[in-house]
């Protein structure tokens, strides 16, 4: 049995990890009520009392507008906690932990999907703590630490584009008035289903002798901006009958909708080692995205 801490189990891609834990692992999942993640000394105690074969860091600062008036929060749950886990680690002398990052780690002036070895430049606190987190990680636990960034993630819990989308076409729908979403920004989304098993395969294959790289990416397949994101939700959420009505959804630009935080215009991540190494293949985003609706859909009453 592989002995897995998991931080963050409430969380949306928390929830999906909880839901699809492999019968090679034994769960400790450590909620907000368990552990306080802007507590370094916590962290630690939690892993030297546990003594895990990983930790799996779920647990995150996620609220980017936030983040730029509560810096210091945002650098204590997304670099500190990362730190002092992965340096509790390193002081039992045993086990391997796996942190979760962002596309958010990098600029977006580079105009081609980024690579695991481009060096982050990221423009939002959000962003450089995460970043933050990443050097914390390798810096405390050198030789035992995966990094796999991540982009746009939502899933059918939590707080997410998904889900936001699907109450505003209901809002805006209702007063007859469009839904405006930005067209200049472009990434990919993620499912939360298909990031919880790439990082269960990480750890299966890592358990069974296989090196991997430190720093892997993962999203779904192909490219979108949150504008073609919003079209297929109210396309598809019409579609599966999970709405009745839905709104006009026009193209606007990042000019045209100021937020505190400075997002990539591009943030693609290439994940071809990645799918390689785990021997995955990404699934398309509109398909991944047609089965999270699904799964709403079916869950009405």
């Amino acid at each position: 049995m592989i002995r897995v801490l998991l931080t963050g189990p409430g969380g949306q891609l928390g929830r999906a990890l909880m839901a699809s834990v492999p019968t090679s692992v034994e769960l400790i999942a450590l909620g907000r009520d368990q552990l306080d993640l802007t507590d370094p000394v916590a962290c630690r105690e939690a892993v030297l009392q546990h003594r895990p074969d990983w930790v799996l860091n779920a647990g995150a600062y996620t609220a980017v507008d936030r983040a730029e008036s509560e810096p210091e929060l945002a650098w204590a749950v997304n670099a500190a906690a990362p730190g002092a886990l992965a340096g509790a680690l390193a002081e039992l002398g045993q086990g391997r932990m796996l942190q979760l990052s962002t596309d958010f780690v990098f600029n977006g002036e580079q105009g081609r999907p980024y690579l695991p070895a481009h060096p982050p430049a990221p423009l939002s606190v959000y962003g450089a703590s995460k970043a933050g987190g990443e050097q914390a990680v390798l810096a405390g636990l050198k030789g035992g630490a995966h990094i796999l960034r991540t982009s746009w993630v939502y899933g059918p819990v939590g707080r997410n584009f998904c889900l936001t989308m699907l109450r505003l076409h209901s809002e805006r729908a209702a007063l007859g008035a469009p839904l405006k979403v930005v067209a200049d920004q472009v990434g990919c989304p993620t499912s939360t289903t298909g990031l919880a098993a790439a990082c269960w395969r990480l750890i299966a294959k890592v358990a069974a002798g296989q090196s991997l790289q430190t720093i892997l990416q993962w999203s779904d397949a192909g490219a979108a901006s949150w504008f073609d994101v919003a079209l297929a939700i109210s396309e598809l959420a019409q579609s599966l009958g999970l709405l009745e009505r839905v709104a006009e959804v026009l193209p606007i630009t990042t000019g045209d909708y100021p937020t505190p935080a400075r997002r990539p215009s591009y943030s693609l991540m290439d994940c071809t080692a990645t799918r390689s190494a785990l021997e995955l293949s990404g699934e398309p985003w509109r398909h991944a995205l047609e089965a999270v609706l699904r799964q709403l859909a079916a869950a009405q009453p």
